[in-house]
Parts: C-alpha cells; sequence; structure tokens
C-alpha cells in the first residue's frame, strides 16, 4: 500500500507542475497566487449582463416602433378606405420607416394590409346599405368586369417598363402626374362642394315655402348614388364567376413567372423563350375576357328596359355610364394599370380619380375602386405566400389592423355624409390621401435617385432582362 502511494506522489506531481505551468503561460506571467478563474469569470458576466440588457432594449424599441406603425397603419386604413383606395402608397413608408422593416418586407406586409382592408370595405358596402343608396349595393360590378383585364395587363407591362426605365425618370412621371391628378380631383371635390351647397339653399327654400315642415328625403332629388340591386342581398353570381375566371387565369401566368428575382414555383429561366411566351399570353386573356364583356354588354343593352333588373335611380347611373363609349373603362383600367406597374403602387390610387373625372359618382368610385382593388392585391398577397413569404403571422396582425379601422373608417364617413348630405367629402378623402402619396413616395425615389448618383451607378436606360 506504501508503495503504492509513492507511486502516486511521484506521478501526480510532475503531472501538477506542467499544468499549472501551461496554465501561467497561456494567462501570462501573473503570480500563481492570484485566482485567475474569478478575475477572468467577472468581466465575461459583465459582458453577457451587457449584451442581455441591450437586447432587451432592442426589443422594447422594436415592440414600441411596432405599436406606433399599427396606431399610424390604423389612422391611413381608415382614411384609405373612406376614400376608396388600397392605401398602399402609406402604408410602405410606415413599415420601412417606422416598424424598421427592409423594402421588400414592407412590399409584402403592405399587399396583405391592402387586400384586408379592401375586403373589409367591399363587404361593409354589400351587407350594409348606405343611407344614401336605398338599400342598394353601391359597387358597380359593370365597370369592375370592363376593368379588371386590362389592369392585371396594365400592371404586366407597367412592370416590365419599370425595369428598363431609370430611377429618376419613374420619379419625375411620379410626381408630376399624382400632382396634377391631385390638383383635379381636388378641384373637382370643391365644384361638388357647391354643387352640394346650392342643393341644401334649395331644400331650405322648398321647406320654407311648405311652412317649415321637414322635407322627405324621397321628396329631394339625391345625388347618383346607386349602381346595385333592389331588396336586400342580390349578388351578380355570374359577373364575379367572370372575375373570379379572370383572376384566376392571371394568378397561374404570375406564379409560372415568379417574383422579380426570378423566384417562381417553376424553374423558368427569367427571359428565356418560355418567359416570354407566358408573358405575352396575357395580351390574347385580357382581349378575350374584354371582348366577350363587351358582348355581353352591348347584348344586354339591346334588351327590353322592362327585363333589365334597373330601378328609377340606377337609370341616371345606367345612362351616364351607356353615353360612354364603350372602350373608355378598359382603355383607362389598361392606362393605370402601366402607370400603377411603372410607379410600384397600387391601381387604386391611380383608377379613382381617372373615374371621378369620367364622372362616375363618388360614392360609386369609392366603392368600385375597392372591388377593384381587392382582386389584384389578394393575387399580390397568395403569390407572396406560395412563394415562402416570412413573417405570415407579423403581416396578419397588420392586417387584422387595416381590416378593422377600414371598416370604422367608412361607417364613419358614412355618417359624416348622412349627417352633411355632402357626398364631396369622399373626394376630399381621394385627394388627402393623393397628395400624401405624392409626397411620401417622391421622397423615396428621390433618396435613391440620390444614392445611386453618389455611388456611380449607372443612371440610364437598362434593357428589360
Amino acid at each position: 500500500m506504501r508503495n503504492f502511494l509513492d507511486f502516486l506522489k511521484r506521478m501526480l506531481l510532475p503531472l501538477t507542475i506542467l499544468a499549472i505551468a501551461h496554465l501561467s503561460a497561456s494567462q501570462g506571467t501573473q503570480p500563481l497566487s492570484q485566482p485567475h478563474g474569478l478575475e477572468h469569470l467577472l468581466p465575461q458576466l459583465s459582458r453577457r449582463g451587457k449584451q442581455q440588457l441591450d437586447l432587451q432594449k432592442e426589443e422594447s424599441r422594436a415592440e414600441f416602433r411596432a405599436i406606433i406603425a399599427w396606431i399610424l397603419c390604423f389612422i391611413a386604413a381608415s382614411v384609405s378606405s373612406a376614400g376608396g383606395v388600397g392605401g398602399g402608397s402609406l402604408y410602405l413608408p410606415i413599415l420601412n420607416l417606422v416598424a424598421g422593416l427592409d423594402l421588400k418586407s414592407s412590399t409584402s406586409y403592405s399587399a396583405f394590409m391592402v387586400t384586408a382592408g379592401s375586403l373589409s370595405n367591399v363587404m361593409y358596402n354589400i351587407f350594409f346599405t348606405s343611407p344614401g343608396s336605398g338599400g342598394k349595393s353601391l359597387i358597380n360590378y359593370e365597370i369592375c368586369l370592363l376593368s379588371e383585364p386590362c389592369m392585371l395587363l396594365g400592371v404586366s407591362i407597367g412592370v416590365v417598363c419599370n425595369l428598363m426605365f431609370p430611377e429618376w425618370l419613374i420619379t419625375a412621371l411620379f410626381a408630376a402626374f399624382l400632382a396634377s391628378s391631385t390638383y383635379k380631383t381636388c378641384s373637382a371635390g370643391f365644384k361638388c362642394w357647391k354643387l352640394e351647397t346650392e342643393e341644401v339653399r334649395r331644400g331650405e327654400a322648398f321647406r320654407i315655402e311648405r311652412g317649415g315642415n321637414e322635407v322627405d328625403d324621397k321628396g329631394m332629388e339625391v345625388p347618383l348614388l346607386g349602381g346595385g340591386e333592389v331588396g336586400g342581398l342580390r349578388v351578380p353570381w355570374k359577373d364575379l364567376v367572370v372575375l373570379l375566371m379572370v383572376w384566376f387565369c392571371f394568378f397561374v401566368l404570375h406564379v409560372l413567372l415568379g417574383d422579380e428575382d426570378g423566384k417562381g414555383v417553376t424553374n423558368i429561366k427569367p427571359c428565356g423563350v418560355a418567359y416570354w411566351l407566358i408573358t405575352s399570353s396575357q395580351v390574347p386573356f385580357a382581349v378575350g375576357f374584354t371582348a366577350y364583356i363587351l358582348y355581353d354588354k352591348k347584348k344586354k343593352r339591346l334588351q327590353p328596359q322592362s327585363q333589365q333588373e334597373i330601378d328609377g335611380k340606377d337609370i341616371a347611373v345606367e345612362t351616364k355610364i351607356e353615353a360612354l363609349p364603350m372602350f373608355v373603362f378598359p382603355s383607362a383600367a389598361l392606362f393605370t394599370g402601366v402607370l400603377g406597374g411603372l410607379f410600384g403602387i397600387g391601381g387604386g390610387l391611380l383608377i379613382n380619380p381617372v373615374l371621378l373625372q369620367i364622372g362616375i359618382p363618388p360614392q360609386i368610385t369609392a366603392a368600385t375602386t375597392t372591388f377593384i382593388v381587392l382582386f389584384s392585391a389578394s393575387m399580390s398577397m397568395v403569390q407572396y405566400v406560395i412563394l415562402g413569404m416570412k413573417g405570415i403571422p407579423q403581416a396578419s396582425i397588420y392586417a387584422a389592423v387595416s381590416f378593422v379601422a377600414s371598416a370604422i373608417g367608412l361607417a364613419i364617413i358614412e355618417k359624416a355624409i348622412e349627417k352633411s348630405g355632402r357626398v364631396s367629402l369622399i373626394v376630399f378623402m381621394v385627394s388627402m390621401v393623393m397628395a400624401l402619396s405624392t409626397v411620401s413616395i417622391t421622397c423615396f425615389g428621390a433618396i435613391d435617385v440620390w444614392r445611386q448618383y453618389t455611388t456611380g451607378s449607372y443612371m440610364g436606360f437598362k434593357p428589360p432582362c
């Protein structure tokens, strides 16, 4: 036993000395009597504690920025819904600057929010009657049918132009067009306000002539607010089926083509033969659907008036639409679609002032534009989901905020119109959204142009591939 203990002393003592020497060499020339482990453990714990505090502060900042972004998106959604536009041009700067999302994530989140807000608006217009509409839906499905195919085609053309045009030209065209549209829309709002003031004066004079008695709403001339069906909820299912077919056909083509980064469900080479065949196939689809819709519309016009489900108030709107050339709405939709794809914004902000300039009443314009935006925005949203979008739960929260805010905004504007009798409030809402969009997106574009200029990037026209 004693021999064994002597053996351990002779073996362990050199090993212990070697281990201590190795630790001293690795830690520096310090006395062996100092507590090396404790001396280095405390700074590590301090650094870890500081990192955790910084992480908690960053999470708190992110939560605070998210709450502020929710509040601003709520306000933007309520205002956009009241004007009948999607609001994507307002969501993008909020998501990018306030919420701190990158531009690609902001675009995908915006598609969710526009879809949710448009769905809320459409459901409100279908299931809740307007006070001045006599119980009818304000959505004009005929305008939607004539506009949707050419608008989707125009967006595809505009996207190709966006790849070819320099950033400075896109920014300049956007600022010029939207500033001009804002001015014209605001002028139309003031004209509408003057006409409504004259109507109010005539109503007051008529009330005084009747000895101060209240004038029945049915006895007053109501602005052109019709466009739907009478006697409860009656959806034109045939028109809706055609719209869904248009949506599905263009959706399949877009999914096959993929996004701007070339990511799709198939491995189609960008700018290859198959790519351009699929892209060009959108033209016969749009022309075919539009031709069928125009033929069906012409056939309905030839029917006796008694067979058409139009009441007295709807005749004024239908007469105004029928007085226009048949290709006005497809042409306007193609034009606004090209501009929407070129500027990278939704078509609602562009087609709304166009319809107002054509002469469509404001409430019908707002409801119909929202219905059109629902189809185009939902196509982008579903495409993002299929192609593997990240952050769907967070995007769903923003979409829920937009859904609730849109319903509240629309209810408020309906009450304001009912109380004041001024439909021009919608026109002023559209003007305000357009003015804010002009400032925000023009500033974004100017920043990109300046970045390209300072970095010496190429600023001329580019090939599409």
